[in-house]
């Protein structure tokens, strides 16, 4: 909620305004109401994360999401209202994570997965302890669906064997919808090897382990990317089998990209994507 960083942004959403909405769901019966924070934006400090989560924490959400800031001024034009010069370093958003996680555990939420915070009676820490988690791109859910529709200006559906993303320009979405035809920009239609390195990183996500089927070419390739890995701690390997250790769940989004095969092809083509920390 700090004035400097929302104005930078161009997210101006004070506390009163939030608490205001949070306090009208609970009126009209929501039964778990979810809060999106995110660290690493532009002249955020760790004193303003503190800040933000005593606030935030005070509200008492079912579940709080904590994420890190994507920085892709290519693709984003507010992105380019600052510069890199006004984003934290790597060990700065490390930082303001730890910090995050330190002050949500004390406020009695329970870490799940990567990123994800909730209550102790909330189904979500319910379904992480009893090995039932998911994931999809609207982040871990309680529910193994297959299949997620898209509403809206550039959002992405999910068919499993296949990624659709809509217009992303609203007037152009609109004007496509309006003729009866499908608003579509980009997809992708996932091979065999893309199914089989999709359920390697949900159970990386979701459950911490994962066994690499026999192919020989593409787990060495993994291993060999996860040896830093290894060195510090963060993972631990027996034969195919990948565990990430305690030290290792803050970097789990790290350590699922050693695994994605299409990212590093495409980092070796020249590509440009956020960092994970």
């Amino acid at each position: 909620f700090d004035p400097v960083v929302q104005q930078a942004i161009n997210r101006v959403q004070t506390f009163e305004q939030t608490k205001q909405v949070i306090d009208k769901a609970r009126k009209l019966g929501y039964s778990s109401i979810n809060i999106d924070l995110v660290y690493g934006l532009p002249l955020q400090t760790i004193r303003g994360v503190e800040e933000t989560i005593q606030k935030i924490t005070a509200l008492m959400p079912d579940r709080i999401a904590f994420y890190s800031y994507a920085h892709v001024p290519w693709k984003s034009k507010v992105q380019r209202r600052y510069t890199d010069e006004d984003l934290p370093a790597a060990s700065e958003k490390l930082a303001m994570y730890q910090r995050g996680k330190e002050l949500l555990t004390a406020a009695g939420y329970k870490s799940i997965g990567m990123d994800h915070f909730a209550l102790p009676d909330d189904p979500l820490f319910t379904a992480a302890r009893e090995g039932r988690l998911n994931r999809n791109f609207m982040g871990y859910t309680t529910t193994n669906s297959k299949l997620i529709v898209a509403l809206g200006a550039s959002s992405i559906g999910d068919a499993w064997g296949a990624f659709a993303q809509n217009e992303k320009m609203v007037e152009r979405y609109e004007e496509l919808v309006n003729a009866g035809r499908l608003p579509l920009v980009n997809g992708h239609l996932l091979n065999g090897e893309d199914l089989r390195i999709r359920e390697y990183i949900l159970d990386l996500m979701c459950r911490h382990e994962t066994i690499l089927e026999e192919d020989p070419d593409y787990t060495t390739a993994v291993m060999a990317r996860l040896e830093p890995m290894i060195a510090d701690g963060l993972v631990e390997t027996d034969h195919s089998r990948i565990t990430v250790t305690e030290t290792g769940h803050s970097f789990i989004r790290n350590i699922c990209s050693a695994l994605d095969a299409r990212l590093h092809a495409a980092q070796n083509a020249g590509s440009v994507f956020s960092k994970a920390i």
